[in-house]
């Protein structure tokens, strides 16, 4: 008897020490990651001459708040962030409508090859983005899209990744709620519209949230399809406070501040949402 209580100790100290590991590894982790973050905000609040000084590595007191009012004279920054958030929103919009279509198409509509064409645009993902650069800027060329928003909005209207976890979303959902729709005279479209919709909104704010912070932090596309400065994008624009031979560093950092800002409020009001549709999407086949 003492010896199974003594396995019993032993496995659960096991655990423990597991438990403990795996927080010690996460907090890394985490810190690893928010540092960056710390030192561009203390950056954005140093004076020039004291941004590489050993003596003023994190804070400087008092902090130097001149470096955002500069680039708020300076830089037309709000001009930048409406450009991206009309891109944003109605490529976040176009998304979600997108990939809840095509994802109810593949998890409850029956078809003629419809698994291997799923399977089929899976596969695109394994397609780097660079590789489509050329192709989709001849496309776009050849429709007058460059030099507009268009650019950015038709090449990113539609996502395989939003669309394969709106399939496993909606596999969750029984087939018996879907016969008695169809019993009350329910089409699919009403089905879709109706009842599916309406019950996916953890789904869908997380793949919102991840398209808009997509398309808010892009920088290759647009820099490449964007020339004319009343149409740039923020993170486009603020590349050009840099130049060959001199860096603004703080003014840099405050710019970058305000750009992460509209992010990190968005995220807040969403995050609850984050493991409640990951976990009901699951990955079932």
């Amino acid at each position: 008897m003492e010896s199974k209580y003594s396995s019993l100790r032993t496995l659960d100290y096991g655990r423990l020490i597991l438990k403990m590991l795996a927080v010690t590894l996460l907090t890394l982790g985490a810190i690893s990651m928010i540092i960056p973050f710390l030192w561009s905000i203390s950056t954005s609040i140093k004076s020039t001459e004291n941004i590489f000084a050993h003596s003023a590595f994190w804070i400087q007191w008092p902090p130097d708040f001149s470096a955002y009012t500069k680039i708020l004279k300076e830089v037309p920054i709000f001009q930048y962030a409406l450009n991206t958030l009309k891109v944003a929103c109605i490529v976040t919009f176009g998304q979600l409508l997108t990939s809840s279509m095509a994802g109810y198409a593949f998890a409850k509509l029956k078809f003629p090859g419809r698994d291997r064409l799923f399977v089929f645009y899976l596969a695109t993902m394994m397609i780097p983005g660079t590789v489509l650069l050329i192709p989709n800027f001849i496309v776009m060329s050849k429709i007058g899209a460059v030099n507009t928003h268009w650019a950015l909005i038709l090449s990113a209207v539609g996502s395989v990744y939003s669309t394969f976890l709106m399939r496993q979303f909606f596999q969750t959902f029984p087939s018996e709620l879907e016969d008695a729709a169809k019993l009350d005279g329910c089409t699919p479209i009403s089905f879709y519209w109706r009842i599916l919709l309406p019950n996916s909104k953890p789904i869908l704010l997380t793949l919102g949230l991840m398209a808009f912070q997509g398309i808010w932090n892009d920088f290759q596309w647009p820099l490449i399809v964007l020339s004319r400065p009343e149409i740039r994008t923020l993170q486009v624009g603020l590349s050009y406070l840099t130049n060959e031979y001199y860096t603004d560093w703080n003014l840099l950092m405050a710019g970058s501040i305000l750009t992460i800002l509209p992010i990190i409020v968005l995220f807040f009001f969403v995050q609850k949402y984050f493991v409640q549709s990951f976990k009901l999407t699951g990955l079932k086949g």
